[in-house]
């Protein structure tokens, strides 16, 4: 069940961290395939981001879904904005766009 506390988190998490990725575990161990090609993805272009671990919390797993109002974890935010869930991540990176959206967002690489 949505909540106002779990949507004020997440405003609040995005507003804070350039690049944040709400998905299901944590890098070190994802708990989806998903959540984990997104991991993957963000450390070979050297990206520094803030993990969300959706399966801590209910209202926050839920949330997340009717904050972005895309159906599926984990989703990536870029400066305030949603990139997309593993797909879009996948296909931007398989194109080369991912690399020069966060360059031109400002965000740091290192790979």
């Amino acid at each position: 069940m949505t909540t106002k506390p779990a949507l004020e988190q997440i405003g609040a998490t995005i507003a804070a961290n350039d690049v944040v990725l709400f998905m299901k575990g944590t890098p070190e161990v994802p708990q989806c395939g998903f959540s984990a090609a997104v991991t993957k993805i963000l450390s070979q272009l050297g990206v520094s981001f803030t993990p969300v671990n959706v399966l801590e919390d209910d209202a926050l797993r839920q949330s997340i879904k009717d904050y972005s109002n895309w159906p599926t974890i984990p989703q990536l935010y870029v400066k305030g904005e949603l990139v997309g869930g593993c797909d879009i991540v996948r296909e931007m990176h398989k194109n080369s766009e991912l690399r020069p959206l966060l360059q031109g967002k400002g965000v740091a690489l290192s790979g």
